[in-house]
């Protein structure tokens, strides 16, 4: 089967690179880091929003964030063995919170 150029696949084989990204970060010992997440699978993947309006939208006004290219986002992640980029997601859940056991039950 004949390879389809870029012109005539709906869908190319080599992802195109996402320019600028708003990428979530949290304080770090030297500074800032990228923050990480998980796909609805459990997979983790570094995240990019396309505008800091959609990155507040999902995380929040006070989410900080630093400018990146994509390329630069997937060599900070990689020797994490984070291969995954997600741009613009659209929901997010809350993180879990501590369980608390329930009370113990005595019988008299």
């Amino acid at each position: 089967m004949a390879e389809l150029r870029y012109g005539e696949d709906p869908e190319p084989s080599d992802p195109f690179p996402a320019g600028p990204l708003y990428v979530p970060v949290r304080p770090g010992p030297a500074g800032c880091a990228a923050r990480l997440f998980r796909t609805p699978l459990g997979d983790r993947t570094a995240v990019g929003f396309t505008s800091a309006r959609r990155l507040a939208a999902v995380l929040g006004a006070d989410q900080a964030w630093i400018r990146l290219a994509e390329p630069a986002l997937r060599a900070l992640t990689v020797p994490l063995g984070v291969t995954h980029l997600t741009v613009d997601p659209q929901f997010t859940a809350p993180a879990p919170g501590p369980v608390s056991a329930p009370a113990p039950v005595f019988a008299a």
